[in-house]
């Protein structure tokens, strides 16, 4: 008999939430939780995400009626979809969305990560420190993104202001500010006016001859979805979705990467002696400590997990953190080991909704880290600041700090 109460994010130490979820792995990795079920085993949560009889359908939006246009947004996005409407709006990414338009993109998101680091570098000359949330990791996959999608250069500082507002909406707690919503909704509807006016833009212009891996994404779905016709409502959506998806994620990923390094000298020497280890580094800090920690399903029929028999309808949440840390799938798990064969972590997610953006994802990380640890080699924490130098937002699902100053020198 479990001595630990019902699982609740408001009992979650934030900015370390593992020991919390190591004592549910093991005492109650099938959890019964005041909202439903709570699953904390790697091998419980891979076989969920894996598993069709599971989806997003059904999982209402968590959105006050007062946000209509984050409601319609958020409506025609991938995750809270199922088949086969989920099968055929992936199906139009996927192939205009494909390795080879990442792979073109490398050396941009190199040179964007450079630049971002330079002027890093130059906040830090003058005024000895800087908040790597606001100077680097939030701005770089915002840029990334708007050159994915080919948004003009000039609209880039508004686009990057849109994004912030919508961010707004994500917290899985309370909200952040008073307005939140009301901030996140009209950040959704300018958004959405935006899109709708660069896809008749597009459109007037005419057919644009291009291969499938040239181009900006908005092009390539369009091209796309002339032989699979898709309404405006799903293109705008999937531009918003990519712009939410590819940001925070990846702010999160990059903060809680170098700190991860820094706070292991040995695997951050490795990373700097042997650049080669860095792909595999990043899929190892995905699985030590991912951006994101919690996602749902909704079971669609009666089924069992775990020896509990898990009506059809009810809600079950994926600790994805919990599931990375078993020591069931990878041995010493609260060791850090960049050399580690993390493959097969929960980090993108399995199955029909493994994250589609991963590739990009992977590039970012690579790219941004090995930017800052080689352009930036005395980068650290100021462990000086009044407050300490990491804040975490208050949000378990994108869990990362949202404010990271850091120093050079001694």
């Amino acid at each position: 008999m479990t001595s630990l109460g019902p699982f609740r994010l408001s009992d979650v130490h934030v900015p370390d939430p593992y020991p919390l979820y190591e004592r549910y792995r093991e005492e109650d990795p099938v959890h019964r939780g005041e909202d439903g079920w709570y699953l904390f085993r790697h091998a419980d949560v891979a076989a969920v995400l894996s598993d069709r009889r599971y989806g997003r359908g059904g999982l209402p939006v968590p959105l006050p009626a007062s946000c209509p246009h984050l409601k319609r947004t958020a409506s025609d996005w991938m995750v809270f979809m199922d088949p086969p409407r989920h099968t055929r709006v992936r199906a139009l990414v996927a192939k205009s969305f494909t390795p080879r338009v990442v792979e073109r993109l490398r050396p941009r998101v190199d040179e964007l990560a450079g630049r971002l680091t330079a002027a890093l570098a130059e906040t830090l000359a003058e005024d000895g420190r800087a908040d790597l949330v606001d100077r680097f990791a939030a701005p770089f996959p915002i840029l990334v993104i708007c050159e994915l999608l080919g948004v003009r250069a000039d609209d880039r500082p508004w686009f990057r202001a849109r994004a912030v507002d919508l961010q707004q909406a994500t917290s899985a707690r309370a909200a952040r500010r008073s307005d939140a919503y009301r901030v996140a909704d009209a950040a959704a509807g300018e958004l959405d006016a935006y899109f709708r006016a660069e896809l008749a833009r597009r459109r007037a212009a005419g057919p644009v001859e291009t291969r499938d891996d040239d181009g900006d994404l908005i092009a390539a779905m369009l091209r796309a979805a002339e032989e699979e016709p898709l309404d405006d409502d799903v293109l705008v959506g999937t531009c918003v979705h990519l712009l939410t998806a590819g940001h925070e994620t990846t702010t999160n990923l990059l903060c809680k990467g170098l700190l991860a390094l820094l706070d292991h000298p040995y695997q951050l020497g490795l990373v700097r002696e042997r650049p080669e280890l860095l792909p595999g580094a990043v899929e190892e800090l995905i699985r030590y400590d991912g951006p994101v920690q919690l996602i749902s399903r909704r079971a669609h029929e009666d089924g069992e997990i775990g020896g509990h028999r898990v009506a059809r309808g009810e809600k079950v949440t994926l600790v994805l953190g919990s599931a990375n840390r078993d020591p069931r799938r990878f041995p010493h798990p609260d060791r850090l080991d960049v050399r580690r064969d993390a493959r097969r972590h929960c980090g993108f997610g399995l199955g029909a909704h493994y994250c589609l953006g991963a590739p990009l994802a992977r590039v970012e990380a690579e790219t941004g880290l090995h930017r800052l640890l080689t352009g930036l080699p005395g980068l650290r924490p100021a462990e000086d600041e009044p407050d300490g130098p990491v804040r975490y937002a208050d949000d378990l699902v994108f869990h990362g700090p949202s404010r990271l100053v850091v120093r050079t020198g001694r």
